[in-house]
């Protein structure tokens, strides 16, 4: 049996993965002389109070969980590809998109159906905002196994659209009677829920599943939100997964008897938000400009990260085909404190008093920073923020809260310094993050 280790590094970086040695534990011991295990253990860290596909971004644990699917999927190269949908085309107005669904079940053995897809994209587009912001659809019909969208307007990528974990297909004839949030949605993956809490969910094969049985009769997916822990509980043996190990603990799996380690480019990038309203310091361009060049980006990418990320400033990844590196020459905030130190005079503010910060109308010169600490390399960017401002007079207070209070902060824009990690080719095409993130 062996444990994958999963790590995805960004920025422009890289997704490390490695494999190790596992026993088998008591439970398993008929199939361990089988040479199997009967249950997979998979740490990782959770951020979901519950598993309603259409709140906040629990669709993704839902998915990673292997418990939902959407019609479309992506293969390597991010192109859409066919999922719960054999295949679909494109009316000769370029306005309606027909979709051919496969035939299956739902974990509980109900039919997948035209209908039944209908009826699961129209729950999505009622409870989400998010989903009726992507699109705006004119019209949805079933004929059998198929199911019609028409949009609005043309839109070439929308099978990538439907390949969104939000859209991912449910049945809706037991909603209600099955508590999704707290339940599990049911849905068509290889898993079904069988229980759900913040720190654990058990999952259970489906025998109806469309795509062969399942590898593990359960998956217990257990919630470790420290990087170090996960790290040290995937090296004890505790668990057979472990997901966004911390560079620094890299090393602990380098034992090629025991690990194997591969990697790959990322599509994710850190994004690190600046609250730019007219009553907050940051709203003074100079004042950004200044923070930007007291940053040792490449430091921290290439030192406290371990070459495991690439600087950014360019909107898009370099794993992405964007031009990353034309238009990183473009950026002018490059690392430079004496510049740094000039601007922030040139804006007025000043070290008056002698304490090594800089104020002005008598007051310092202090930005909020919040975070998450479920991604390894967030609290270190925020630290290293925090250390680098300090030398041009700025004080940086580190707020570490909940990914779903981080969300919730980000939309009130209570903060002065904000970070995430995004997904920058949502739907498969980079201008849906574009629009999300980056339209004004």
């Amino acid at each position: 049996m062996k444990k994958l280790l999963g790590k995805t590094a960004v920025v422009a970086a890289a997704a490390i993965l490695a494999l190790a040695v596992a026993g088998c534990g008591g439970s398993d011991k008929k199939a361990a002389q089988k040479g199997v295990k009967d249950t997979l253990t998979f740490a990782t860290t959770n951020f979901c109070d519950g598993l309603e596909p259409t709140e906040a971004y629990f669709s993704w644990e839902v998915c990673r969980y292997a418990v939902g699917e959407c019609l479309v999927k992506f293969d390597d190269k991010m192109k859409p590809s066919p999922w719960l949908a054999e295949s679909w085309k494109l009316s000769d107005d370029k306005l309606s998109w027909t979709f051919k669904v496969r035939d299956c079940k739902f974990s509980n053995g109900n039919k997948v159906t035209g209908e039944a897809v209908k009826n699961s994209i129209e729950r999505t587009l009622k409870k989400s905002a998010r989903a009726r912001a992507m699109f705006k659809m004119v019209s949805i019909s079933a004929n059998g196994q198929e199911v019609t969208i028409k949009t609005e307007k043309p839109i070439a990528s929308f099978p990538g659209m439907m390949g969104d974990p939000l859209f991912l297909i449910v049945d809706t004839t037991v909603d209600g009677k099955v508590n999704f949030a707290k339940e599990g949605p049911v849905c068509t993956g290889p898993y079904a829920v069988k229980s759900f809490t913040k720190d654990k969910t058990v999952l259970v094969q489906n025998e109806h599943y469309w795509g062969g049985k399942a590898p593990f009769k359960n998956v217990n997916v257990v919630n470790i939100n420290d990087p170090n822990s996960r790290a040290m509980a995937l090296q004890k043996g505790e668990v057979d997964v472990a997901v966004n190990i911390a560079p620094g603990d890299l090393q602990l799996f380098k034992d090629a008897n025991k690990f194997n380690t591969s990697k790959i480019s990322s599509i994710r990038s850190c994004m690190a938000r600046f609250n730019v309203s007219k009553d907050k310091p940051l709203g003074d361009i100079k004042v950004r400009q200044a923070l930007l060049r007291s940053l040792n980006r490449e430091v921290y990418c290439k030192t406290l990260l371990q070459n495991t990320f690439v600087p950014g400033s360019p909107v898009l990844p370099p794993s992405v085909d964007f031009g990353f590196d034309e238009v990183k020459k473009l950026d002018k905030d490059q690392y430079n404190l004496e510049s740094a130190k000039q601007l922030l005079a040139e804006a007025g503010w000043k070290d008056t008093n002698g304490d090594g910060l800089v104020d002005k109308n008598g007051k310092n010169l202090e930005l909020d920073f919040y975070y998450y600490a479920g991604r390894a390399e967030l609290p270190i960017f925020a630290e290293a923020t925090q250390a680098d401002a300090k030398k041009i007079g700025i004080k940086v207070n580190l707020k570490q809260v909940d990914y779903n209070i981080l969300d919730s902060i980000g939309k009130k824009g209570a903060y002065d310094l904000w970070i995430t990690n995004i997904l920058t080719l949502q739907a498969g095409d980079p201008e849906v993050y574009l629009n999300m993130y980056w339209k004004s």
